[in-house]
């Protein structure tokens, strides 16, 4: 073997890193990974960071969702309050619209009233009675006041006051004038006059 002029004697080393063999046409396989000048090392710290860059993706998509859900639902309960109140305070506005009209209607019921105890509710004008307490009943107008039921307070107006032996309790012996509620909300207490069990005794000095 002649020595090369720069005084070398090894012949230089050929790789041929191509898929195809030129010479048979097939398929080479795979080169080991010292010949492509990769370990197994290096291949599996490339997948595993790839892998910890994607769990980090989905971490971070899943808090951005579960913020987005949170954001969605607080909004819902917003809305939901919100709708609530608006329909509940609408409620109190016409319930108190209604009262007003009812209440100026009063006094015409009270004529009415009168007028049928001293039997001059008669002919178009008894129609029109009918017609108008029918009207007030559907708005939800209802009297009350019954002659012998027990005095209370917070539904009775007491304009005159009484003993009797026949009552055991305060209690309603006439009816002056009735009361109207409207549900449970009273429009104008009934006025009565009251009994009370007879009075005791006046003790002798």
């Amino acid at each position: 073997m002649s020595t090369r002029e720069n005084g070398s004697e090894e012949e230089p080393v050929i790789r041929d890193n191509r898929k195809i063999d030129p010479e048979t046409g097939q398929v080479r396989e795979t080169a080991p990974a010292e010949a492509t000048g990769q370990s197994d090392k290096e291949q599996a710290d490339r997948s595993s960071s790839s892998s910890l860059a994607s769990d980090l993706a989905s971490i971070e998509l899943a808090t951005q969702l579960a913020e987005r859900t949170a954001d969605l639902q607080r909004l819902q309960a917003e809305y939901s309050n919100y709708r609530k109140r608006v329909e509940r305070d609408r409620a109190v506005v016409k319930e108190q619209a209604v009262a007003g009209a009812l209440a100026e209607l009063l006094p015409v019921l009270d004529d009415i009233g009168r007028a049928r105890d001293h039997g001059e509710l008669t002919g178009g004008f008894a129609k029109v009675s009918e017609s108008l307490e029918t009207a007030t009943g559907k708005l939800g107008l209802s009297a009350f006041g019954t002659k012998g039921e027990p005095f209370d307070p917070t539904v009775h107006e007491a304009l005159m006051h009484s003993y009797s032996p026949d009552v055991t309790e305060p209690t309603c012996v006439e009816i002056l004038q009735l009361g109207y509620r409207i549900g449970e909300r009273v429009l104008r207490p009934a006025r009565v006059a009251v009994a009370e069990p007879e009075e005791p005794a006046a003790d002798d000095n």
